[in-house]
């Protein structure tokens, strides 16, 4: 996973520092290299001919339910290690806590050797009195109903969050970064004495890889884009992350993302509202999937799916003998987060099996599949069958025979077309591994 990888480089962008930066439009706080506008007080309109802002791209956003007994948030002292945050109804005021809108867009590179920039921005219902805390979570799972609190994803190693801390009074957040660690020391934990939990942060604004600021100034509905309505002062806050520093430049898939608030600027502070998961669409990297059919006369007419088939799948940035898996009770298996390009698929044929399909076969995968997605390639299996025919001669020595048999086996280079004569009084032929067809046997018997 991309996000793992990206450690590396994170850590050495923080030793070594940013690059210079160049001169921006006035009021503007961008990231070099970024052509977003994050304004010294945020905003969601274009104020610089040839720049993008809020309110000029088709930015992925969701609006939380509303303030009052029915809008849902953590509880029960969820924190942010807490891997399945507790779920309550109607415990957040309308306070600095109360989340209303989120969104985020990516900003592709326009350079094979540029970087992609994520931007990212919150709605609050009010003005706060004291330190501002939203955390913005990137997992590579989308959230699935059948998980946990049926809300939150399930959060796999290298997730993301991106935390976004503003000091009472202040205009100009301090962003950080933690990756969620699955298994390992304590050591590896920002916070919490065991894994899984998330990894020590890493500053990313005295990195010079985030930007962001806070609205002081109202801003007019004809101006708020999708949000929809004015807003008030030091309620809206956006920022820019290098996504490619942080993701260490390899193919990266966020299924979703979610925005919560903290109660304080403490870490180990219990969480408050939440914005539900949306879809990123952040998905540069592509999936191989496999479907494995087979005949089966009991079940009916038809391909049936074929469970607990072997599949070794090499090529791309896989291990040099390549990565094996079996197919599940749907008759599919996959890879996801694989580089775009073409790998070799081989079937493990079981046995009593022959395959019907080219086995190997090249698969092509391309950017922005998931698991989800069509199959990449398909290969059938057909049962195989013995044949024995038996001549029984009722009076011992009474009658002589033959038998032949033209039969095409599995593999017609070890095992040609089968033409057996036998002079014996009891003569047996078997012929194994046959696929389903038509055999002839031709019995002679000669007195």
């Amino acid at each position: 996973m991309g996000a793992v990888a990206g450690v590396g480089a994170l850590a050495l962008a923080a030793l070594v520092g940013g690059p210079a930066s160049a001169a921006l439009p006035d009021g503007l706080v961008s990231l070099e290299g970024s052509n977003f506008e994050i304004d010294e007080d945020a905003n969601l309109k274009v104020d610089n001919t040839g720049w993008d802002d809020w309110g000029s791209v088709t930015e992925t956003y969701k609006a939380d339910t509303a303030s009052g007994t029915g809008d849902d948030s953590f509880g029960q002292g969820s924190k942010e290690d807490t891997p399945v945050p507790t779920v309550v109804s109607g415990s957040i005021p309308p306070n600095k806590s109360d989340l209303k809108t989120f969104g985020i867009y990516l900003e592709e590179a326009t350079t094979a050797d540029g970087h992609d920039y994520l931007h990212m921005f919150w709605h609050r219902v009010q003005d706060p009195t004291g330190t501002t805390n939203m955390d913005f979570e990137f997992n590579q799972k989308k959230a699935t109903s059948d998980f946990g609190n049926g809300i939150t994803p399930e959060r796999t190693a290298g997730d993301l969050l991106i935390q976004y801390d503003l000091a009472n009074g202040g205009t100009h957040p301090e962003l950080f970064l933690s990756l969620w660690v699955a298994t390992g020391d304590k050591s590896l934990c920002e916070a919490a004495n065991s894994t899984p939990c998330w990894g020590d942060r890493v500053n990313l604004t005295t990195s010079l890889l985030a930007t962001g600021s806070i609205n002081t100034s109202a801003i007019l509905s004809a101006d708020s884009d999708v949000i929809g309505a004015d807003i008030s002062p030091r309620t809206f806050g956006e920022a820019t992350v290098d996504f490619t520093a942080i993701t260490g430049g390899d193919c990266v898939a966020f299924g979703s993302a979610y925005l919560k608030s903290r109660s304080s600027d403490s870490f180990t502070a219990a969480m408050k509202d939440f914005i539900a998961p949306l879809d990123t669409g952040i998905n540069n990297c592509g999936a191989l999937v496999i479907s494995k059919t087979m005949k089966h006369a009991a079940s009916g007419t038809g391909d049936w799916p074929q469970e607990g088939v072997d599949f070794t799948v090499t090529g791309g940035s896989l291990p040099a003998d390549g990565q094996v898996v079996t197919t599940d009770a749907n008759g599919e298996a996959c890879i996801a987060g694989l580089e775009s390009g073409d790998y070799t698929v081989t079937e493990s044929v079981p046995d009593n099996y022959a395959v019907t399909s080219d086995n190997p076969q090249t698969a092509t995968v391309v950017e922005d599949t998931d698991c989800d997605s069509d199959p990449t390639v398909t290969f059938t299996n057909v049962p195989l069958t013995d044949i024995t025919v038996s001549v029984d001669s009722l009076v011992d020595g009474g009658t002589f025979s033959s038998i032949e048999c033209d039969a095409t086996v599995e593999d017609p280079d070890t095992d040609p077309d089968v033409s057996l004569s036998d002079q014996l009084d009891d003569p047996s032929v078997t012929v194994n591994d046959l696929q389903p067809g038509t055999y002839t046997c031709v019995v002679v018997i000669d007195p």
